[in-house]
């Protein structure tokens, strides 16, 4: 890659490929590896998945977020099922979380400890059925209240 002068203030640099440059090669492999880092993190993810909902352990898409003063609550639904996790708005030392997720008619499921920074992901399945999510870090607690009615 060569660069042309600049000419005045305020001008940025034009960058024109060589050819035959031990760079060009280069950038050219540069690329082509990191298509093939896009396509692996894509089949771990899986199609049509959402990056958030990877990095939290929870399938769907994003319904509800509810944000409270020491983390968040994020629910997910993927077709008859919802997810839940609770993630921590500063994460590094242990601390006491929760989160909290129940289908109208069913038992609440849960999962309670001392994490770093996620407590969960806690899944049931609510198809045609309102669901509740709590979840806590440190004592302070966010509520869902009844949804997807």
């Amino acid at each position: 890659m060569r660069r042309k002068p600049e000419s005045g203030p305020g001008l940025t640099p034009v960058v024109t490929p060589v050819r035959g440059s031990a760079r060009g090669a280069g950038a050219a492999r540069w690329a082509a590896g990191l298509t093939a880092v896009a396509a692996v993190a894509l089949a771990l993810v899986g199609p049509g998945a959402h990056p958030a909902s990877a990095a939290s352990g929870c399938p769907g898409h994003q319904v509800r977020a509810v944000g409270f003063a020491t983390g968040q609550l994020r629910v997910y639904r993927s077709g008859q099922y919802v997810c839940a996790v609770t993630l921590a708005r500063k994460p590094g030392a242990r601390r006491q979380m929760s989160v909290e997720l129940q289908a109208r008619g069913a038992r609440p499921v849960a999962d309670k400890g001392r994490f770093t920074r996620l407590a969960g992901p806690v899944k049931v399945r609510a198809s045609h059925r309102c669901v509740r999510a709590v979840g806590a870090v440190s004592g302070r607690k966010g509520d869902s209240g009844w949804f997807l009615c």
